[in-house]
């Protein structure tokens, strides 16, 4: 298997625990299992996180995703020696994550007894039955030796703030194990099975099973297992819905997980030729986009940290609709839907956090979990000298997220042609975050225009600032957006629009007169009000400043007076609204803004790429995507803000790779009925193949050099350098 399917690494490194458990995740929507080894547990960040499932740890108020019990556990033991990769050094060890058919491998190779015994595993989430994991398991040695194996479902899971779970029930009985938990909280209700399958005569008790094994020399000793985790509506059938898993065996759930995975890359696959190191990490950041997408439910987002664990309290942000969205309205409509109507889903929760804040309408959740009520606390990091929270306006402040919602919608309507999430309470939403900015608004009369006062832009580094460049005309957009999807909803539907039936005379005022900040004479657009009075001082400075390693650059901190960015901000505002600013704009502000720029976020490098693409710095574009698409496989990023600790996966940069590759590099962008091509490849990149649905047409393009193909066009509109494609 060539051409970048496969993520492996030889040889092993205490250090690389916590880096691999995030690096080799499996995922399947419902839930994502870190890349540990069988036998590890707790102190090795073994977890199953759950989308979706969320419960307060045990004696805080501090809510985050729920970790099950973990049903793979398995560990072997000749002599009194436990063969864990975290306490004995292995002769050799390799761990492989296959993407192409979602499957994770290890073998290792332990010197104990006076034999050589290798351990051989084999395991993957099942993208065909959310509920179920699947393990197959080989011991070999190259000396007869007696070892011992125990396997069951372990409760010593990693989690992060506290435990989330007690325990009801536990069954141990014919190599099966069955677990009934409830959360702290709410008393949700959470069942983890499991059944070994090719072992007899097996101990059994508390959760485990242990059975004794002769190992003749050279000969494999193998078993399979499977285990099935269920919560909220899936929990009725959940014991009839395991044991039709294990009737159906393992080669059985493996050839339907395969299947599925080779229907997602049918549709989802990027291919490069010229270039084998970029087309793994594109490859890779589709993978996790896929592997944590909400398949089955609209009632989830997608967490920060994707499902490889609890960091950021498993919440959504808007990294979901302005990073990830994007590939999934072009490859995965369904998908994309869900995403959407998970925040539909979730409107009561914004309306209530408007009014907790004394103004109208919804103002979404900035860490947005099941209800959409905001999981973000006032307090989200700590004074690294003093150790005490520190007050931040993450929560209150970054309006944003409500327009980025509006905006993301509008973008799946135009791509799709699915205006039905109009009606499916799209534009009631719209309606409703338009409410909440017009009261969170301030009218100066004497200037007749509406400003946006003391907010936060995607800078986070600058907290409380006046008519951020990027949050106006994001709600500006909104604005818009809403008047266009009346005026829809109007066509589509005339009943639903007599009914909808709102005064909107405000609507209108506030969408012509709301302040949006131009370029200045040099064509720099100020990233907020008195941006540049500020101290002209660049990352690296800033950082010969730190006292202390981690110290947090934001909130009254060192950055906060000076020009240096967390992110980017207006270049981001750039990257969205690529089509309104002309290529001597877009030049002139990265080129001002990129120096300030610490690029402490994941999210930061893709929008610097997106825009040196269209401005024709390819060799900035290239090396800033592949600083996004190689997040996660080099582990280079933040790992704690003061001492929170913040490692894991990073979607949105996986999306944001995907972006660079097919808006930037392919230079795909789109207006309400046509979709253009205008290439500008990296010089390495021999060819560029990728498949897109727009408007309903499955469309195949082909990029050689400047050269365009495109097959699959029906009744939409394709154009290739602006010009009507004609094949």
């Amino acid at each position: 298997m060539t051409n970048g399917w496969l993520i492996a690494k030889e040889g092993f490194e205490p250090a690389d625990i916590e880096l691999h458990g995030s690096k080799y995740l499996l995922g399947n929507g419902f839930m994502g299992y870190r890349g540990t080894m069988e036998e590890y547990g707790a102190k090795q960040l073994v977890a199953v996180n759950l989308a979706g499932f969320f419960d307060l740890a045990e004696n805080t108020d501090w809510r985050e995703s729920v970790n099950a019990p973990n049903p793979l556990y398995t560990v072997i033991i000749a002599g009194d020696t436990e063969l864990n990769l975290s306490c004995i050094k292995p002769i050799k060890h390799r761990q492989i994550l296959d993407i192409k058919n979602g499957i994770h491998k290890r073998e290792t190779t332990f010197f104990v007894c006076g034999a050589n015994i290798t351990v051989k595993a084999e395991r993957f989430v099942s993208m065909s039955r959310k509920n179920i994991l699947a393990l197959r398991y080989t011991v070999i040695a190259d000396k007869d030796v007696m070892i011992t194996v125990k396997t069951g479902i372990d409760k010593n899971i990693w989690d992060i703030s506290g435990r989330h779970l007690s325990y009801v029930n536990e069954v141990s009985e014919d190599n099966y194990a069955e677990l009934i938990c409830k959360t702290v909280q709410l008393k949700n209700r959470l069942r983890v099975f499991e059944k070994i399958i090719g072992v007899k005569n097996a101990t059994n008790g508390n959760l485990l099973h242990i059975f004794n094994i002769d190992l003749k020399a050279n000969k494999e000793f193998e078993f399979t297992k499977l285990g099935g985790i269920y919560h909220s509506e899936s929990l009725d059938n959940s014991k009839t819905d395991f044991l039709n898993a294990v009737n159906s065996g393992y080669d059985v759930l493996k050839s339907e997980h395969i299947a599925v995975w080779e229907n997602i890359w049918e549709t989802s696959d990027v291919v490069i030729e010229g270039d084998d190191e970029a087309q793994q990490a594109l490859r890779y950041s589709i993978y996790h986009l896929c592997s944590i997408a909400p398949h089955n439910t609209d009632r989830c987002g997608i967490p920060a940290r994707g499902l490889s664990g609890q960091v950021y309290k498993g919440a959504a942000f808007w990294d979901t609709e302005m990073f990830m969205l994007p590939f999934f309205q072009f490859t995965d409509k369904n998908a994309a839907r869900n995403l959407l109507m998970y925040r539909v889903n979730t409107l009561p929760g914004a309306k209530r956090k408007a009014n907790e804040f004394g103004f109208e309408g919804a103002f979404f959740a900035w860490e947005s979990q099941e209800t959409g009520d905001d999981a973000c606390t006032l307090f989200n990091v700590n004074d690294i000298f003093t150790n005490r929270p520190l007050r931040t306006y993450f929560k209150d402040k970054q309006i944003h997220i409500s327009a980025d919602i509006v905006f993301a919608m509008w973008d799946y309507c135009r791509t799709t042609d699915d205006y039905s999430l109009l009606l499916d309470g799209g534009l009631n939403l719209m309606y409703e975050c338009l409410r909440f900015f017009y009261t969170y608004s301030c009218f100066k009369p004497y200037k007749n225009r509406y400003e946006l006062l003391d907010v936060i832009g995607p800078d986070e580094y600058h907290e409380r600032v006046n008519n951020n460049a990027f949050t106006n005309i994001m709600v500006k957009h909104a604005a818009d957006i809403f008047l266009l999807a009346l005026s829809r909803v109007r066509e589509i539907s005339p009943q639903y629009f007599k009914e909808f039936n709102k005064d909107l005379d405000w609507a209108y005022d506030f969408a012509e007169k709301l302040y949006v900040p131009q370029p200045d004479e040099n064509g720099i657009i100020e990233q907020f009000d008195g941006y540049f009075q500020l101290e002209d001082v660049t990352p690296e400075v800033l950082k010969a400043r730190e006292l202390k390693e981690n110290e947090y650059w934001g909130g009254h901190g060192l950055a906060s007076t000076t020009r240096t960015l967390k992110q980017a901000d207006v270049v981001m505002m750039l990257n969205v609204f690529r089509n309104e600013y002309s290529t001597v704009i877009k030049k002139a502000n990265w080129e001002f803004y990129e120096p300030y720029t610490e690029h402490g976020s994941s999210l930061s490098a893709c929008a610097y790429a997106i825009v040196a693409a269209e401005i024709g710095y390819i060799d900035w574009a290239y090396n800033y995507f592949m600083k996004t698409a190689k997040v996660d496989l080099t582990g280079n990023t933040k790992q704690y803000v003061g001492s929170q600790y913040i490692g894991g996966t990073h979607p949105a940069a996986n999306g944001g790779a995907w972006n660079t590759a097919v808006l930037g590099f392919a230079g795909v962008s789109f207006t309400d009925n046509i979709l253009d091509i205008s290439p500008r490849l990296p010089k390495k990149w021999r060819s560029m193949k990728f498949k897109l649905n727009w408007k309903g047409d499955k469309l195949s393009i082909t990029i050689t050099g400047e050269q365009v193909k495109v097959c699959g066009i029906t009744d939409t509109r394709v154009t290739v350098y602006g010009k009507e494609y004609s094949g």
